[in-house]
């Protein structure tokens, strides 16, 4: 059939409103089923990790963590990068988490303890941002939790984001300066939730 050219402009708002109605009935549809369209998909996922205290001489070891890309990270100079949320060091003859603040960098990046309670048991990070150190050395301890507020970045909607993360030290070698922990990070933006929902 061929559409007078009057007719084309019509046809065409037709079609792009039942194309807006589609949308929105598969968008209400998915909410009805109980699934949301713009959840992250996370399971737990504990990692350990070896980290170095910066007072060791040798070069290019690591001493930084970053909980949002899992990775350990270098300090050459506390100002170089902004891409860590601690820093481990040893000061007053015991290893000290060092968010960026307490070396000078400007950073979202906090801290905060929870002694005595089990790895499994911090279910969510603490909501009062009092409880949260973002400029002081915070002495490791076995049989302490730690919770990490991180540094900010860019988020996948383009928002402004921090996560955060639960640590608990493993091995703690003051004589040798090194540090291993288990953590397990959220990789959703601004949540207080350390496990997945459900």
């Amino acid at each position: 059939m061929t559409l007078l050219p009057e007719q084309k402009p019509v046809l065409e708002r037709i079609s792009r409103r039942a194309a807006v109605v589609v949308s929105a009935l598969l968008v209400v549809g998915g909410v009805a089923c109980g699934s949301d369209p713009f959840a992250i998909p996370w399971e737990e996922s504990q990692d350990t990790v070896l980290l170095y205290s910066l007072a060791r001489p040798e070069l290019n070891l690591v001493s930084g963590f970053n909980f949002h890309t899992r990775r350990s990270t270098r300090i050459e100079a506390a100002t170089a990068t902004g891409t860590w949320d601690f820093a481990l060091d040893t000061q007053g003859g015991q290893l000290v988490f060092l968010p960026p603040g307490a070396l000078g960098v400007t950073s979202k990046a906090r801290i905060t303890t929870l002694p005595g309670v089990a790895f499994d048991e911090v279910r969510e990070a603490p909501q009062d941002t009092a409880v949260y150190t973002g400029v002081n050395a915070v002495p490791v301890q076995a049989g302490t939790i730690y919770v990490f507020r991180t540094a900010q970045s860019q988020g996948a909607f383009g928002t402004a984001c921090v996560y955060y993360a639960k640590l608990e030290p493993v091995n703690i070698d003051v004589a040798g300066g090194t540090l291993t922990f288990m953590f397990d990070a959220s990789p959703v933006c601004n949540d207080l939730r350390l496990t997945p929902p459900g």
